[in-house]
């Protein structure tokens, strides 16, 4: 074991108080809409902490680790003018705006409402389908790093496969499936924020302990020496780094706009808020969430672990690292190389700090899309196949057992399963199967009142046609040139082009977007303050709306004010290195050295008040589970198929 025993309490601890939380949960969850959506009351700061928790998995640390160790710095200088694209996408309500006004409790029940039901049904299983593939590899790679992090024993082989690996692994599939079980999406929810708050505490204690233990000045020298071409702090020299170069971001520029909440698995972060614009500040304040998480640690954290690499002050803790990985396969090399580095770096306390945060982590990401998968089944598949309501009780059973039916697949199927992409690469084309094509229905289908439903048909076959041949042959081809980032790409660009050309060639009388978006005489009451369902055109949509009070409005103006900053870097720094003169090596690291300590800072003041801002959201909530009064009848069944006109 690497673990001592007050490692293992700290654990215990956290995972005692995620437990507390959940029983909590059972004596609020009172109907399918508390199940599916915590009866729709969360607050801004508890939303956006939930989505940020729920993407934020032991896969997603694991991958992020992955990615920026080959790619270093370099990712944060292209991230930069993407930030241009989250602020626009958080201050206009991109999508998720119009989505929470359509009041639909997921996404197929969305396209029941805009196309037909029979694509609901299409799109529900395609949503199902690609959800299980893509969560294959969750258990796996959360199991691995356990086992090897806390230096779990082997105890035996079941034929060719280890036990300790089938037993963590089923751990990392029971344990979430109880907390669902028992609170249904309330507990989700719960144990999210709990992580949430860890999360960002630890996270910003262990990169300064760190930065201290390893130093600025031994981090340059490692990350300076790296060959021409794949430089890890100057952008515009990394054009032969291996997947994670240029193009990979700005693929992944392009999917923010394009797949804004497409992806199915943390989605019901939106529906679950209390109003359209709740839903829409927590996006706004998803730009600051990120901070401790993706800006500060999982940027900084794989470049120490280069450092340790690649520097001959730590040879020895190298050596050893790469001795215990030697029989791995590359895959897993790849995945556990920075979690060791941890293991070696890390103090007693801190290592149990970071274990159960990833034991957290892996617990709320695994409940949060096991339970989309299979309530997705239900809600969008079984649900407008049979055309009739389920009572309440009967209700809650399916979607409990279909979520129970999704925990056995993922379990066996991760398994069995053999990695050969990165994390992320994997994640994206295998995800690419429903959001390749759903993105184009989906903004087609809110925004665009000539879309149709033989269009999106169409862009939704058009997209999984082209993941799914690129999944099959990365797998079976040795040297297949295309990676997973560039087929999510392909399938995005073609699914969109197929949408708009059908459309203009089956066109239909314009579609009710007032009707489908409750606005006008079809507003429903307390959705919206006075004359918030006002259309919004031209630069006006980048302003605040008159739902915004005047706290709002601060962090708007700080929100905005904080990108700009980093945009007017990005472009001042872009063109001084092409028009006047390149950076040197030192001056970038000097710039790098600058940008750590202005994220650590900012990371402390988020964290604190995140905390705050949730705690309130928190005890608010309990209180709405405590006192509402249920509408039975909001189940997501749509009474009438909407018929396109």
């Amino acid at each position: 074991m690497n673990l001592t025993w007050f490692d293992w309490s700290i654990i215990i601890a956290l995972f005692i108080l995620m437990l507390g939380m959940v029983f909590l949960s059972k004596t609020l969850m009172k109907s399918v809409s508390d199940f599916l959506a915590t009866g729709r009351t969360g607050g801004r700061y508890i939303i956006s902490m939930f989505h940020g928790t729920a993407a934020l998995g032991a896969i997603t640390v694991v991958g992020a680790l992955e990615q920026n160790f080959n790619a270093g710095f370099n990712s944060r200088w292209w991230e930069m003018p993407t930030a241009v694209i989250l602020v626009t996408i958080s201050v206009t309500g991109w999508v998720v705006y119009r989505f929470r006004q359509t009041r639909a409790l997921t996404m197929a029940q969305f396209f029941e409402m805009r196309y037909s039901r029979s694509f609901r049904i299409f799109a529900g299983i395609l949503a199902f389908l690609s959800g299980i593939v893509n969560m294959i590899i969750f258990p796996a790679v959360s199991a691995k790093f356990f086992i090897y992090f806390c230096g779990i024993p082997e105890i035996g082989h079941l034929g060719s496969y280890s036990v300790t690996y089938i037993l963590t692994t089923a751990v990392m599939v029971l344990v979430p499936l109880y907390f669902i079980f028992t609170g249904g999406h309330i507990a989700v929810m719960f144990t999210d924020f709990i992580q949430g708050v860890f999360v960002n505490i630890v996270f910003v204690i262990i990169v300064i302990l760190l930065l201290y233990k390893v130093g600025w000045t031994d981090i340059g020298e490692a990350v300076k020496a790296a060959p021409a071409g794949k430089s890890l702090i100057n952008p515009f020299d990394a054009s032969e780094v291996q997947d994670f170069n240029p193009w990979f971001f700005f693929i992944g520029m392009f999917g923010l706009i394009y797949t804004k909440l497409s992806w199915q698995g943390n989605s019901s972060f939106n529906i679950a808020a209390k109003s359209a614009h709740e839903a829409k500040m927590a996006d706004v304040l998803t730009n600051w969430r990120l901070v401790p998480q993706w800006g500060l640690f999982l940027m900084i954290v794989p470049i120490i672990a280069y450092t340790v690499f690649h520097h001959e002050n730590y040879k020895a803790i190298a050596d050893s690292i790469n001795a215990m990985l030697s029989g791995f396969a590359p895959a897993d090399q790849s995945q556990l190389r920075v979690p060791m580095v941890l293991n070696y770096l890390l103090p007693v306390g801190l290592k149990g700090a970071f274990a159960a945060i990833m034991l957290a982590a892996a617990i709320t990401c695994h409940n949060t899309y096991m339970h989309s998968w299979g309530s997705i089944f239900i809600q969008d598949v079984v649900m407008p196949i049979r055309k009739k309501a389920f009572e309440p009780k009967e209700h809650l059973k399916y979607l409990k057992l279909s979520i129970l039916g999704v925990g056995i697949t993922i379990f066996i199927l991760s398994i069995v399963f053999q990695q050969t992409e990165k994390v992320f690469l994997f994640l994206n084309i295998s995800g690419a199967i429903f959001v390749g094509g759903s993105g184009a229905a989906i903004i087609g289908g809110l925004y665009w009142k000539k879309g149709t439903t033989p269009a999106a048909w169409a862009a939704m076959i058009t997209g999984a046609i082209t993941a799914g041949l690129n999944i099959l042959l990365k797998q079976y081809i040795p040297g297949y040139p295309i990676n997973g980032q560039w087929g999510w790409f392909m399938a995005m660009v073609l699914a969109s082009v197929v949408y708009f050309v059908v459309s203009l060639l089956t066109p239909r009388k314009a579609f009710d977007l007032d009707k489908l978006l409750h606005r006008g005489i079809y507003a429903v009451k307390g959705d919206s303050v006075s004359g918030s369902d006002e259309v919004v055109k031209g630069w006006k949509v980048l302003a605040p709306t008159k739902e915004f009070t005047r706290g709002d409005k601060a962090i708007y103006w700080a929100t905005t004010g904080w990108t700009a900053g980093w945009v007017i870097v990005f472009v001042i720094g872009t063109l001084f290195y092409f028009f006047v003169k390149p950076f040197t090596n030192d001056q970038w690291m000097t710039f790098w050295q600058v940008y750590t300590y202005l994220f650590l800072g900012a990371s402390i003041i988020v964290t604190v008040w995140f905390t705050i801002g949730g705690l309130k959201n928190l005890f608010e909530m309990i209180h709405a589970l405590r006192h509402n009064i249920r509408d039975h009848k909001d189940d997501g069944f749509v009474e009438h198929e909407e018929k396109q006109v």
